[in-house]
């Protein structure tokens, strides 16, 4: 079948494309931007790629009017704590009116969990979605899961984070709510089984695995699974907001995304039957079983996607890529030349490498301060980490920058960054030859947004002066076996 894959850059989308693939349909992949679509299985000659932003109309018309099914896989999670719910609705709105032109059977939508009686904010815009779709007139196919556990899903990464990093927890009221967790793996097979199912048309199916635990079970099941003592002690006294606060602060997460999750965590989110069996009859993988398959693929290095290269700043920014070009005029720079007489290849192989668990090579505790700083004022901070530490793509996450320019052919790495400054600030490392010796090139630029921004600049100049020469010393000297 010809299929139309929405959010084919996010977290599912990206793992559903082999799938798809794999039973041999044609796949039309629609993506804000083309320049960001990465297939990290290196299928993107196997699918058409078209650009289409849910929240412009207009942009839709490129819709091929000839598909059978569409799988709506966006969600606006990460935007301001006011703005996502009339986001999801003009998107949604958006998409129902494009997809009545076409021959389309089927839509396809992976949601949350939505049974309480008083939703939060965030499930009760999910459940307004779901109307808005079924309203297209297309036979419509709800999937609705509690947390998805896999390697780089926002859940499966948060419960990491705080079990990893904190060994007594002191936890608001909302650990003990109920969560039937599902394996990214089951989520996956979930959707492609529904796919032109005739008993899956016009059907709403909650899906979860066979574990129904409470946040603290999961967390204490983390310990287990990593061989780890954790104690938690629950208090009624953290608030929302202060929970939110705490989540962001120790967590990779922005605070909207914090709050919109703790908003929900006092939803219980367990299945109200299994339906969704007599459809997919799958068996489904334990939560501890969830959670070794998370590590293989950590270990392994092979996480395919995570939930962080999805834009921190929102659905609306759609057009960073756009900085790719860095300007020439009204922008403040600081430039390194240092020269080495290394094989380039090694040199290069320290700049692909840098960030996350390698860190940045000179002074690292002073990058961890400044992401800390950039945390306390709302920003992404430097627990983002990236997705892998063997390989970088045009999109990527990596600390408190986004990955502009990955180009290992000509050794050029471009970075912007998604910290709180007063302006835009650029990042360019690349190996460069001059009359016959070679050079690491290291140029930070900066435009600033008025007075304030030139005043932030100065009076980081000191640093920079300190930071940048050291690490550019360090990246063409520093071995792996050090």
């Amino acid at each position: 079948m010809k299929i139309l894959l929405t959010g084919a850059n996010g977290y599912i989308g990206t793992r559903l494309i082999p799938l798809l693939l794999e039973e041999k349909h044609e796949i039309v992949c629609m993506v804000r931007d083309k320049r960001r679509f990465v297939s990290a299985s290196d299928l993107s000659d196997q699918v058409k790629v078209i650009t289409g932003d849910l929240l412009d109309a207009e942009s839709l018309n490129e819709i091929p009017t000839d598909i059978d099914a569409a799988y709506y896989l966006v969600h606006s999670m990460s935007s301001s704590e006011t703005g996502f719910s009339d986001m999801e609705k003009a998107s949604s709105e958006n998409f129902s009116s494009a997809i009545r032109k076409t021959n389309c059977r089927q839509i396809i939508y992976l949601t949350g969990i939505a049974n309480d009686e008083h939703l939060s904010k965030h499930l009760g815009s999910r459940l307004a979605v779901e109307e808005e779709l079924k309203s297209s007139g297309k036979a419509c196919t709800i999937l609705r899961a509690a947390i998805i556990i896999g390697s780089g899903s926002a859940s499966f990464e948060i419960i990491r984070d705080l079990t990893e990093k904190i060994p007594f927890m002191i936890t608001p009221k909302w650990v003990e709510t109920l969560c039937q967790p599902i394996g990214i793996r089951d989520v996956l097979s979930y959707l492609v089984g529904v796919l032109h199912h005739e008993k899956a048309f016009n059907q709403t199916f909650d899906i979860g695995g066979p574990d129904v635990l409470t946040y603290r079970q999961m967390l204490l099941g983390y310990a287990k699974e990593r061989g780890l003592k954790r104690w938690i002690i629950t208090v009624p006294v953290l608030t929302p907001r202060l929970s939110s606060l705490w989540l962001n602060m120790i967590t990779p997460v922005p605070y909207s995304l914090a709050r919109s999750l703790v908003d929900s965590m006092k939803n219980e989110v367990i299945c109200k039957d299994n339906r969704i069996q007599e459809v997919v009859p799958i068996k489904c993988l334990s939560y501890a079983e969830a959670l070794h398959l998370a590590f293989e693929k950590i270990d392994q290095n092979s996480i395919v996607s995570s939930w962080k290269d999805a834009l921190n700043r929102g659905y609306l920014n759609s057009n960073f890529m756009d900085q790719i070009k860095v300007p020439q005029n009204g922008t403040l720079e600081y430039k390194v030349k240092m020269p080495f007489e290394r094989k380039a290849e090694e040199v290069f192989e320290n700049i692909w490498s840098i960030g996350g668990n390698r860190g940045w090579y000179f002074m690292d505790w002073l990058w961890h301060l400044r992401g800390f700083l950039d945390k306390m004022f709302g920003g992404v901070g430097t627990r983002r980490g990236r997705t892998s530490n063997t390989d970088l793509q045009a999109g990527d996450v990596l600390d408190f920058w986004r990955v502009l320019l990955a180009d290992k052919k000509s050794k050029r790495l471009l970075l912007y960054a998604e910290m709180k400054v007063p302006g835009e600030a650029w990042l360019e490392l690349k190996l460069v030859e001059f009359h016959g010796k070679a050079f690491l090139s290291q140029i930070a630029t900066f435009r600033p947004k008025g007075l304030w921004g030139r005043m932030y600049w100065y009076a980081m100049w000191p640093f920079h002066i300190v930071l940048f020469k050291g690490m550019a010393r360090e990246i063409t000297t520093y071995k792996p076996d050090n």
